[in-house]
């Protein structure tokens, strides 16, 4: 397929989740922001102090510790 002919195609999904999986999703969630967070502060800091960017594979493990 040449790349003239080639076309982006979305599909939506709509979830409708009973009330245990709605608290399943909002603490997932909440997790996960707070790990976005606390790996953002991390970087802003090491940014402040010259060093380096942590990669993805010092993130994960910097993650799984806390």
């Amino acid at each position: 397929m040449s790349k003239a002919n080639k076309s982006n195609k979305a599909i939506k999904y709509r979830l409708y989740p009973n009330d245990e999986q709605k608290v399943m999703f909002a603490k997932t969630f909440g997790c996960c922001r707070f790990v976005y967070n606390q790996l953002l502060a991390l970087q802003k800091q090491r940014y402040k102090d010259g060093e380096s960017h942590l990669c993805k594979l010092k993130s994960n493990e910097f993650a799984t510790r806390t």
